[in-house]
């Protein structure tokens, strides 16, 4: 596999296709792939003897903001761990808030179930990185290192909360300077996530995506954020509906009751109706949370 040749695989016309279905043409401001992205590893990625061919390197997409502020947010689409949702949560998302003054960088990572060894660490791997790198090259893209946060949706939810807490857990072994930089999001935007798979219910498929047969309970515990909620983890903004049939909204009760224990500063809104997978931009215009990605850009300005 090689990070150079970026052709769109199943992940990206998957995710690419199901947003553009479900979203009204207006609101498709941002294509997928950008005309700027850069590959995460120099080489092949972590785990990648046991991968075959057909396994693509992840990227990371940029979307550079109209008059940069100095935010950034790393954008983490959901999809059960089986597919990449980069338009409805990735793509869409730089849209809406790129006229902010926020740079957002869309991560396409890899998925577990393509081969890869030590599966469930995979996708936390390439978020590291990408905060890493993303860190490392911040003066091109006029952000400010130290306020690059991140916004993970439903699996890129956990994806996200699983960052905020495990940003120091060893998952690969440096491949270069940027790896010393910190992976620790300034701040942890978590829309409709999961963030404990034994209380998740029968209808996410977050935990049989990234975990497959393995459910030995030291793995399940590493990968359980609310567990592992403390001090230390950073601010955390949550957004769920009331009626989501996917992943029920005690997720994120749940990640409201542990931040408050933890002392952790948390921002969160509930909205009585929007379903699952809502994203940027798939709430009706008449809702009252359609504008949530504003708020969440206000949040973050005040951090």
């Amino acid at each position: 596999m090689t990070p150079e040749t970026l052709p769109l695989d199943r992940r990206t016309l998957l995710g690419g296709a199901i947003g553009a279905a479900m979203i009204p043409l207006a609101a498709r401001a941002a294509a997928w792939p950008p005309a700027e992205q850069f590959a995460l590893w120099p080489g092949t990625p972590p785990g990648g003897a046991t991968a075959p061919a057909t396994a693509r390197a992840p990227i990371v997409g940029v979307y550079r903001a109209t008059r940069p502020d100095g935010r950034a947010v790393l954008s983490i689409p959901g999809g059960g761990y089986g597919f990449v949702s980069v338009g409805n949560e990735g793509s869409d998302v730089a849209a809406a808030l790129n006229p902010l003054g926020i740079t957002v960088f869309v991560l396409n990572y890899r998925l577990p179930g393509e081969g890869w060894a030590r599966r469930w660490d995979v996708p936390l791997q390439d978020a590291q990185r990408a905060m890493r790198l993303i860190r490392a090259r911040a003066a091109t893209w006029a952000i400010d290192p130290a306020r690059l946060g991140i916004l993970g949706f439903s699996s890129g939810g956990h994806l996200g909360a699983d960052l905020a807490v495990a940003h120091d857990d060893r998952v690969y072994d440096p491949v270069d300077a940027a790896d010393a930089l910190p992976a620790r999001p300034f701040y942890a935007g978590l829309v409709y996530p999961v963030v404990d798979f034994a209380t998740a219910g029968p209808n996410s498929r977050s935990a049989s995506g990234l975990l497959g047969e393995h459910r030995d309970p030291a793995i399940i515990a590493r990968h359980t954020p609310l567990a592992r909620v403390t001090a230390a983890t950073p601010p955390v903004f949550l957004l769920h509906a009331m009626d989501d049939g996917t992943v029920p909204v005690t997720q994120s009760l749940a990640m409201i009751d542990a931040c408050r224990r933890a002392q952790v500063p948390v921002e969160a809104h509930l909205i009585e109706r929007g379903g699952h997978g809502f994203g940027a931009a798939q709430l009706p215009v008449d809702a009252p949370g359609r504008n949530w990605l504003d708020v969440f850009a206000r949040w973050t300005a005040t951090r």
